[in-house]
């Protein structure tokens, strides 16, 4: 219910904006990730995945009105989606009589490779304050800028998950080795739209002029989201949903 209360809200705040818009802004961007905590530690250990997978383009719209000659209020979204498969880099499966396990690469060849996927999205509903230092004309027209978002976001796995906090120890003519068990999971922190963090950004860039009503709009944004998992991934610690992105979109004025 809050959920859907919060969404209502986010929905009627983009709509006054866009009728009292006085710059439409539609951007492309490449979103760099920051993926730190025990979480991503724990996947980049033993996957064959690394921080540069998760990095991908993503598409944002924006409203902004103007306060002064020198600032406005813009509120706008992105919305960012990564899913990258990889392997278990040093083990690989067998199915026994009691289940599936991983053994150690190099001593065995496996019945089959043990893999998982892991999807990422985000979604900051964004509502900032913009400054252009020397007004809204000009060949070139820098600004900078700040304010706070309510982020959207889910992170999912499926596939295979070695649990390796229960060792077995199989024996066979060669001698004993550690093995562990390997199961089928389809996890994910939320259901539907996902979960809701609240967090920060600060932005700059400068507007090159096309005519009297478009300009290009290139920039870079750093966003900060502090969070906690409580469904599916629930004892990993808490992480940060943010990241880097660099932006290039068309301005429309009004």
């Amino acid at each position: 219910m809050k959920k859907k209360i919060f969404l209502a809200l986010t929905a009627g705040l983009l709509l006054a904006g866009a009728a009292s818009a006085n710059v439409v802004t539609m951007r492309v961007n490449y979103f760099v990730p920051r993926l730190i905590g025990d979480f991503w530690g724990t996947e980049f250990d033993n996957m064959t995945l690394n921080k540069s997978n998760f990095q991908n383009t993503s598409f944002g719209f924006q409203y902004e009105t103007f306060l002064t000659s020198g600032f406005s209020l813009v509120l706008g979204v992105d919305i960012f989606k990564r899913s990258k498969a990889g392997y278990y880099k040093d083990w690989v499966g067998y199915s026994l009589e009691d289940g599936d396990f991983a053994f150690p690469a190099g001593e065995f060849y496996g019945d089959f490779d043990l893999s998982h996927s892991v999807t990422l999205s985000a979604a900051p509903i964004q509502a900032s304050l913009k400054w252009m230092p020397f007004g809204r004309h000009g060949n070139v027209i820098p600004y900078v800028g700040g304010g706070a978002h309510a982020m959207l976001w889910n992170i999912k796995m499926q596939g295979d998950l070695v649990d390796f906090s229960d060792e077995y120890i199989y024996e066979d003519e060669y001698g004993q080795v550690s093995v562990y068990p390997a199961y089928f999971v389809d996890a994910r922190e939320s259901d539907g739209l996902g979960r809701v963090s609240f967090g920060w950004q600060a932005f700059g860039g400068l507007m090159i002029p096309l005519g009297n009503r478009m300009t290009i709009d290139v920039g870079g944004q750093y966003f900060s989201c502090p969070a906690e998992f409580e469904n599916s991934f629930k004892g990993f610690e808490p992480i940060d949903l943010g990241g880097f992105q660099l932006s290039v979109g068309i301005n429309y004025w009004f």
